[in-house]
């Protein structure tokens, strides 16, 4: 039913169009028109003849009177003519003060009677300042301005309501005075031959285009062929023309009929404003036809249910006839002398009516409507952001309340109409219909950005294996940009609608205005961060790409790095953007930031001075760090100290001795690395041997030894070459030093020479290789002197 509502809203802009006609309220009227109505009144032929006014002149001039423009200016014309003479007219008196209604030949005498007093009543002039600028500089004496104008309004049809009385006499009187009974009867008569002539004429035309609309409606395409719709449109336009057909065959026939009638230019007037009446109606019909079509679906321009287009042409109807009645009846009364100000409260009740067939129609669809407003259920799948979360809970409550708001806005529209507000109804009508525009085109620009910025960001497989973390990366800025984008998209909606509703919000970015300073800084601000974090992406991908080139023995080393080197440069482009985009909001806001900065720079050299250890420590480990010098898990010798790296910061490096102890190494005091798992390792053997033994035999050992710790499945894969004899290294007392070494895997080189020598001494002991054998050290001799011996046993005999 969301189509029916749309169309019943749109068709309150008929309203204007069919009281155009219709004189201004809130301006005082002549008591009574008997020269338009009677013709006692009118002049007689020789009045012509001699150079008076003819009826048609007459009839000009009333209706000119009645429109307020040309009033207005046949005013100012008087008045500069007046003043031409050197005779200036005096101020205008105030309307209250003026007599009721002037004085009338006595042949006018029974309808101007009943009609002074309600006259006067309706001439009630609007106090002054009521009349508000349509640019209004200061939105709160806008607003205060408007409730006063308002205000006056409602007391002025307050004053026309009390009213009442006079206008049930001026019905009584008309009822029962014999010339006023007998015009109506004779313009009745008038009407009833021109509408019937007219309908005959209607009739007719239908009837002889029946066999053409029946061939156009079996001729045109059915829905399932290719553009359908399209293809239709054709068929479309003439089926339109068609219809217009009969309702010109009836305007021209009604036209000639009230020309071709007898009587006064002030009753061809009426009749010719019936008959406009019901053009208006049968044209408004035929739009209605052409939209929702509802016997003839294929020829239906708006693609709905038949049960949807047979219901909206019944309202539409309905509400057609109700405004062309009330347009049609207050303009009949006012001709035949009704008060200007009753006959355009008679116009309001019509309204009045038709705006309750809306509220009737916005309550039967409320559900209906509900249900298209309120967003859809969630999928198991779908994940939405914050953006879209909030726009589906303002979908929801407005799914809950846009009966109520419906019902306001048309209340308000019958408020603008009826309170006389200046201009109050279109301009609402217009602020509505250009909101329902502006608004859709920001649906249409959000969906937009959104596939656009999709579709940006979108990494193709062969980049994603080129970069492996590009899409991550692209991913994690892709919520802050959309609802960076959707964010000044509803910004630039919402200072548009402001602009509509006439609270001159396009003003306030005027130059040296808040809106363009603000818009300034916020550009400034968004430029900022977008330069920082290109930075920051710069840096962090040169770090990557950096990393990859490491072998694969480095992973624990690029784990370790990349959990140290980018908490770090995270936090200080972190303290960047901030420390810059806290500086160019305060600068773009007019904050002298001259002395920030003087106080930054003494606190940042206080600071400096006084961790001079600090920063030296952090410095070096920088430099250690980007240099690749040491990594978690590496066994190294800093200051004197070895152990297994534990754990790397930009301030020191903790190491894990052999025995379990923890040394924390400050980077300032390391001023030599010794690095022993890095690329590869030599497990260095020194055998001894016996100087008995061939050191040819022997190196042929080592290289059987070697061959078959390579074969082994568990050491094989530790080895990278073949074991390489280096010679004789030394000779000691206890044999000859044979020296090799076996290339390894950098943090294998100590379980591989572990391994080599068991197997050496297994071999050599099955082969009878005899290994050199460290020397017994001599045993003590030791002199004892025997007691109480006189004899000396070393001096010769």
């Amino acid at each position: 039913m969301k189509l029916v509502i749309s169309l019943l809203c749109l068709m309150l802009g008929a309203a204007p169009a069919l009281a155009q006609g219709q004189p201004a309220r809130g301006h005082a009227a002549p008591a009574a028109q008997p020269a338009a109505t009677q013709p006692a009144a009118a002049p007689p032929p020789a009045a012509a003849a001699t150079g008076g006014p003819s009826n048609a002149d007459i009839a000009a001039a009333v209706t000119a009177l009645r429109d307020d423009a040309k009033r207005a200016e046949l005013i100012r014309m008087l008045e500069a003519l007046a003043a031409a003479r050197g005779q200036p007219l005096p101020p205008a008196a105030p309307a209250a003060a003026a007599p009721a209604a002037a004085p009338t030949p006595a042949t006018a005498a029974p309808a101007a009677a009943p009609a002074a007093a309600p006259a006067a009543a309706a001439g009630t002039p609007a106090t002054p300042g009521a009349t508000v600028p349509a640019e209004a500089s200061d939105p709160l004496n806008f607003l205060s301005a408007r409730i006063g104008e308002a205000v006056n309004r409602i007391i002025d049809t307050i004053k026309i309501a009390a009213d009442l009385p006079a206008v049930l006499q001026w019905f009584s009187d008309a009822l029962t005075d014999d010339l006023t009974r007998a015009r109506i009867l004779g313009l009745a008569w008038k009407l009833l031959l021109v509408f019937g002539a007219g309908i005959a004429a209607e009739m007719l035309a239908t009837r002889l285009l029946r066999r053409w609309t029946e061939r156009l409606d079996a001729a045109t395409p059915p829905e399932d062929v290719r553009h359908a719709f399209l293809r239709r449109l054709p068929y479309i336009a003439v089926r339109l023309l068609l219809d217009l057909i009969p309702v010109v065959a009836f305007g021209v026939v009604a036209k000639v009929a009230i020309s071709l009638l007898p009587g006064w230019p002030s009753q061809r007037f009426i009749m010719w404003t019936v008959a406009r009446a019901y053009l208006y109606a049968r044209g408004f019909m035929v739009i209605v036809r052409l939209v929702f079509s509802p016997a003839s679906n294929h020829l239906r321009l708006l693609p709905c249910a038949d049960e949807t287009a047979a219901y909206a042409t019944v309202w539409l109807r309905r509400i057609a006839l109700v405004i062309v009645i009330a347009y049609a009846s207050s303009e009949f009364a006012l001709l035949l002398g009704l008060p200007r100000g009753v006959q355009s409260g008679l116009f309001r009740t019509g309204l009045l009516i038709a705006s309750i067939f809306f509220v009737i129609v916005v309550l039967q669809n409320k559900l209906g409507v509900a249900q298209f407003l309120a967003a859809p259920n969630l999928k198991p799948t779908d994940h939405p952001d914050r953006a879209r979360r909030l726009l589906r809970l303002v979908r929801d409550r407005l799914a809950d309340i846009w009966h109520i708001l419906a019902i306001l806005w048309i209340v308000a529209l019958w408020g603008g109409w009826a309170l006389n507000i200046d201009h109050g109804f279109e301009r609402l009508l217009r602020a509505s219909f250009f909101t329902l525009i502006v608004l859709s085109i920001a649906k249409a620009m959000d969906e937009g950005a959104r596939r656009l910025i999709k579709r940006a960001f979108r990494i193709s497989p062969d980049l994603a294996r080129r970069y492996p973390g590009l899409e991550a990366r692209a991913n994690r800025y892709l919520p802050a940009l959309r609802g960076t984008v959707g964010g000044a998209i509803a910004l630039a909606t919402l200072i548009v609608l402001l602009e509509i509703w006439g609270l001159g919000a396009f003003s306030w970015f005027g130059e040296g205005k808040i809106g363009s300073r603000v818009l300034s800084s916020v550009v400034s601000v968004l430029l900022t961060l977008a330069v920082s974090l290109t930075v920051w992406e710069a840096a962090n991908s040169a770090i990557q790409r950096h990393l990859a080139k490491l072998s694969a023995d480095a992973a624990t080393a690029r784990s370790a790095r990349v959990r140290t080197l980018l908490p770090m440069l995270r936090t200080a482009f972190a303290v960047v953007v901030l420390v810059t985009a806290g500086l160019t909001i305060l600068s773009e806001i007019g904050v002298n930031v001259a002395p920030l900065l003087a106080g930054a720079g003494v606190i940042g050299l206080a600071v400096g001075f006084g961790s001079q250890t600090l920063v030296r420590d952090v410095i070096t480990g920088i430099f250690l760090l980007f240099e690749d010098a040491v990594a978690v898990g590496d066994t190294v010798t800093l200051g004197g100290l070895s152990g297994t790296v534990e754990q790397l910061s930009i301030r020191s490096i903790r190491l894990r001795a052999l025995d379990g102890s923890i040394h924390i190494v400050p980077f300032s005091a390391v001023t030599t690395v010794t690095n022993q798992t890095r690329d590869y390792g030599y497990a260095v053997l020194d055998l001894g041997v016996d100087y008995g033994e061939d050191v040819e035999r022997v190196s042929e050992a080592l290289k059987q030894v070697s061959n078959d710790l390579r074969q082994d499945e568990k050491f094989g894969s530790f080895i990278l070459a073949p074991i390489e004899i280096m010679g004789v290294d030394k000779l000691v007392d206890a044999g000859v030093i044979l020296r090799s070494r076996l290339k390894t895997e950098p943090a294998k080189r100590w379980a591989v020479l572990r391994e080599l020598n068991l197997r050496v001494k297994r071999y050599c002991e099955e082969r009878g290789i005899g290994l050199m054998v460290a020397p017994k050290p001599a045993a003590p001799v030791q002199f004892v002197m025997a007691p109480n011996t006189e004899a000396d046993p070393f001096k010769p005999a």
